[in-house]
């Protein structure tokens, strides 16, 4: 670990070495007529980088575990699979996003690997960025504060008149050759610490409680069907706040077979446990059986999931509070702070 610095009026230069010697992928707007979205993309020149963006709407776990994507290819008798990494920068990552991959990580690692995530997580050098600006939906300050990221190789943060770049592996080292950078001074490193500690009582959302005492309460209340029915009276079902969310990880798989009814492709594709279909199976014979059919069953799971089923093996809840649901939720209900702020004490 060590930490450099670059002057402001240098980064642009090497942004744009980065961008010419490496395949680089960070945020950019998506401008509409009535508001800025952010989306991680491919920079073609240093100008689209935005690193004042808020939360982008998907993300960057879809770098490694793509919303769609082929694992094995046939063509008769012969097949194919799928695992084909390109190397590339993930540049300007907010640290919970980071949070989120490491999540993804022990769960795409643990019993049978998953190599057609870990081909293309491997083959990523992953850059974060302090936070500038903070969503509207934003609780990241205050969860899982007993987990902190660890699969990043360097981590940038703009101070006054520059850039403090800590790099914490070889990948992260070897960036330094882009650009003018120099050792960062004890000032310098002190007022990045400073910025990154002051962004987050920004936060404009707060769940209460530790992560201990918050999966405790929402174990307590799995029984309590009422609450649950209430808590999802106005979902739509859309599974709109699984599709955003960093740390969910279910897939559907399906076989495509194209019109020589030969050749084809066994694609996987997301998956939401907030759908009717997701929990229905088939029994043969054409019957089936659905064993989370009601909507309150459905949304009791997703914040079992989020806030207690999984915090023994990740270490913390699988919620790293970016608020993509929250936004997300065209009936405005999947909010993890008012849902699990609201729910009696046991």
């Amino acid at each position: 670990m060590s930490f450099h610095y670059i002057k402001e009026k240098d980064f642009k230069a090497f942004l744009s070495a980065l961008i010419k010697a490496k395949n680089v992928v960070g945020p950019v707007a998506k401008t509409s007529r009535q508001q800025t979205r952010f989306v991680f993309s491919r920079l073609e020149n240093p100008d689209e980088l935005r690193l004042d963006y808020d939360v982008t709407i998907l993300p960057p776990k879809k770098e490694f575990f793509p919303a769609k994507q082929d694992i094995i290819r046939f063509d008769g008798a012969t097949f194919n699979g799928c695992v084909e990494p390109a190397e590339k920068v993930l540049f300007g990552v907010h640290y919970y996003d980071v949070k989120a991959l490491d999540m993804t990580d022990i769960l795409f690692k643990e019993r049978h690997e998953d190599r057609n995530y870990w081909a293309h997580r491997e083959a990523a050098t992953i850059v974060i960025s302090n936070i500038q600006k903070v969503s509207p939906r934003a609780f990241w300050a205050s969860i899982g504060a007993e987990v902190p990221p660890r699969g990043h190789d360097a981590w940038m943060t703009r101070i006054a008149d520059g850039y403090v770049f800590e790099t914490r592996t070889a990948k992260g080292e070897a960036l330094l050759g882009c650009g003018k950078f120099s050792a960062a001074s004890d000032a310098q490193v002190k007022a990045a610490a400073q910025a990154n500690e002051k962004v987050g009582r920004q936060c404009p959302e707060q769940l209460k409680g530790t992560s201990a005492q918050i999966a405790k309460k929402v174990r307590a209340a799995f029984g309590r069907e009422d609450l649950w029915k209430k808590f999802a009276q106005d979902c739509f079902s859309c599974g709109s706040c699984n599709t955003v969310c960093p740390t969910c990880y279910c897939f559907d798989v399906q076989d495509w077979w194209h019109v020589d009814q030969k050749s084809g492709a066994r694609t996987r594709t997301w998956d939401s446990c907030l759908t009717e279909d997701f929990a229905k199976i088939s029994l043969g014979a054409g019957a089936t059986e659905n064993f989370r059919e009601e909507r309150g069953e459905r949304f009791r799971h997703r914040f079992m999931r989020k806030a207690a089923y999984l915090n023994e093996k990740l270490g913390g809840p699988a919620c790293v509070g970016c608020g993509r649901c929250s936004a997300a939720c065209t009936a405005d209900i999947a909010d993890p702070t008012a849902v699990i702020n609201s729910i009696p004490e046991a």
